[in-house]
């Protein structure tokens, strides 16, 4: 039994009490327990109850969760672990600053001194069916239970076909219950969950689901899994004690057996005598225990097949993604660069990879945002997870909705199936935002709503659920313009802007274009098959003297048009590049170039740009600085290194 008290908040003084092993507590509905605060995430934490211990879990909260137990205090993060043993009673703390709610909790255990009339451990089972050759009838429902149980593959299918057959075997059972590991469960505890449940009809008709909650005697539970052994109780209350399990159900007799694969417990069949006069027997014990074995792989098959096809899906959306990226993953997404203004952006990105932080990355068109981006989810350790991209301004707002969020069948014209959005399909990975300032306004409020709480509700849906996603966004705009103007949410830009990365136009970064140029020259001569010599030292000059408005992806275009060009083996020489870059060729002739080293001639042509400037402006260094870009600090800087 767990119970939890409400301390403080709206709630405060509400006493409730949950007789299962997982409680999840969180704003959202669907949770065990719902606190209405604003600083209490949708799905906020859970507490689990195992056989040997009780841990609590951060769900990846917005605010956090702080316990407080033994006189010492932990918070639940990234960090130091978002899960933890706890030692009752405790207290919980859900939120950070002046916004907490506190919770109060106490694991009462039942009694786990039980009298059991009958006990058959595992590697007792198997030999046991020899005493059943003398009841024909009974060896007759024992093989057709387990040829039902056979046949059966989908999981529903055989644990409904167990609990029939398990009723079938005991004529005095009125309730079957089947109780499994979450071995999807991420928490270090074992987590056992009660899945099913069928009551006997009176009509001896197939047993119905029951239309409420059919409450298990959990001592006798917990004395399976200890013990690894079927157990039968042939007077619950008298044998089990006064558990507050049995006695709420009013249990008269129970026999319970495991479901096992090799050393591993996978759950435990639950037989219950609950109105009928008779009693559960030995023979019953006997009988189930030797059912259970047979049902054991059936159960243990249907989990495979379930975990493959669910590995199937996932393969299948990742090769879809995989097939319609420019690039392989292999080596193709190295960031080219080696001027201070990347090798600062680099520094700056091997600090936020493996947060959880939302990273902004701005830049001018053409700079090598997505690039960025990707780097920032193969970096982490997300790597083996989908990065997913999206640009935000290449669909109108209802299409961009669905892709994003995903839709069900019939929510709008065309919606014929349902669709699972990018947010879904990226679960445990990276998304990329792409183009994130052209979003409307609408959309940008459901956008801030899975940031905050990690929550999505498809269009059409009536439910949230819970995703794991980083999210990378990038721009070409300034948000911070755009909230001043309302064309952007302020709430949603701080979202967004935890921590920028700004990558540097070309015309910032020149010492990177003969990198650049080359990298690009190697790629497309490899691609056409055509083998050339590079490029002339004075083609290299006006490339590199050229300001780049399209950034790299213009050098990109400009060298493989100039591949494309060249014939075998030659070189790239400057009539065979474009015009717009041939016009910088009569400014290197006017600043009196004479051959030498590539940064001796830079510095010649900067020396000369910044004289001509000067001199337009009469000497005034504030606007000569505006006309070249760079700042009045800049241009000083860049006037002492030349000596003027």
């Amino acid at each position: 039994m767990i119970r939890i008290q409400i301390s403080s908040g709206p709630q405060a003084g509400t006493r409730v009490e949950f007789d299962q092993d997982v409680v999840r507590i969180g704003r959202a509905p669907d949770n065990d327990l719902v606190l209405a605060e604003p600083h209490v995430s949708g799905h906020h934490l859970r507490v689990v109850r195992g056989p040997n211990r009780t841990l609590v879990e951060d769900l990846r909260s917005t605010r956090g969760t702080s316990v407080f137990a033994s006189g010492a205090t932990r918070r639940l993060d990234d960090e130091f672990g978002l899960t933890t043993e706890l030692e009752c009673p405790a207290a919980l703390e859900l939120g950070s600053g002046d916004e907490l709610t506190r919770i109060e909790i106490e694991v009462v255990d039942e009694d786990d001194d039980a009298r059991v009339v009958s006990m058959r451990k595992l590697e007792e089972i198997a030999p046991a069916g020899a005493g059943l050759e003398r009841d024909p009838d009974l060896l007759r429902r024992l093989y057709d239970a387990q040829k039902r149980v056979g046949v059966a593959a989908d999981l529903d299918e055989v644990l409904g076909v167990i609990c029939e057959a398990a009723l079938a075997l005991l004529p005095r059972a009125t309730h079957v219950s089947i109780t499994l590991r979450d071995d999807d469960d991420p928490a270090s505890e074992p987590v056992f969950v009660t899945v099913l449940t069928r009551v006997r009809a009176s009509d001896g008709a197939a047993p119905p689901p029951p239309t409420e909650r059919i409450p298990v005697a959990r001592s006798v539970f917990k004395k399976v899994i200890a013990e690894r052994a079927a157990v039968l109780a042939a007077d619950a209350p008298r044998d089990v004690g006064q558990a507050e399990s049995i006695v709420g159900a009013s249990i008269r007799s129970t026999v319970a057996v495991p479901l096992w694969r090799g050393e591993d417990i996978l759950g435990v069949i639950q037989a219950d005598n609950r109105t009928a006069p008779g009693m559960l027997s030995s023979l019953d014990l006997e009988v189930l225990a030797l059912f259970a074995s047979n049902a054991s792989l059936a159960v243990s098959n249907a989990r495979l097949i379930r975990r493959l096809q669910a590995a199937q899906d996932q393969l299948r959306k990742e090769n879809t993604f995989l097939k319609t990226r420019e690039q392989s993953r292999g080596g193709s997404f190295e960031i080219i660069g080696r001027s201070p203004a990347m090798l600062s952006l680099l520094g700056q990105l091997d600090k936020v990879v493996d947060t959880r932080v939302t990273v902004l990355v701005e830049g001018e068109t053409g700079t090598g945002k997505e690039l960025v981006a990707t780097a920032v989810h193969y970096r982490s350790r997300r790597r083996d997870k989908l990065f997913v991209a999206q640009n935000c301004a290449a669909l109108p707002e209802n299409l961009l909705e669905s892709e994003l969020f995903g839709h069900r069948k019939g929510s709008f014209t065309g919606a014929t199936d349902d669709k699972k959005g990018l947010f879904e399909i990226a679960d445990g990975g990276t998304l990329f935002l792409d183009e994130v300032g052209e979003i409307s306004l609408s959309l940008q409020s459901k956008l801030l709503r899975a940031l905050q709480e990690g929550e999505i509700r498809p269009v059409g849906a009536t439910r949230s659920h819970h995703v794991d996603v980083r999210i990378v966004a990038a721009t070409n705009r300034n948000l911070e313009t755009e909230v001043q103007t309302g064309r952007f949410r302020e709430d949603l830009y701080y979202r967004l802007k935890v921590f920028p990365l700004r990558v540097p136009p070309l015309r910032e970064r020149r010492e990177d274009i003969p990198l650049l140029a080359g990298a690009f020259l190697k790629r497309y001569s490899s691609e056409l098959g055509k083998a050339v010599g590079g490029f002339s030292q004075q083609a290299m000059e006006l490339l590199v003297a050229y300001d780049w408005p399209g950034n790299v992806r213009e050098l990109q275009n400009e060298v493989q048009r100039l591949v494309i060009q060249l014939d075998e083996s030659a070189f790239v020489t400057p009539e065979l590049l474009s015009e717009r870059i041939r016009h910088v060729e009569g400014l290197v002739g006017k600043s009196g170039m004479v051959k030498g080293t590539l940064k001796e001639m830079m510095d010649r042509v900067e020396k000369y740009l910044l004289i001509e400037s000067l001199r337009e402006h009469g000497g005034n260094k504030t606007n000569a600085a505006k006309t070249l870009g760079i700042t009045r600090e800049g241009l000083h800087k860049k006037l002492r290194s030349h000596h003027m």
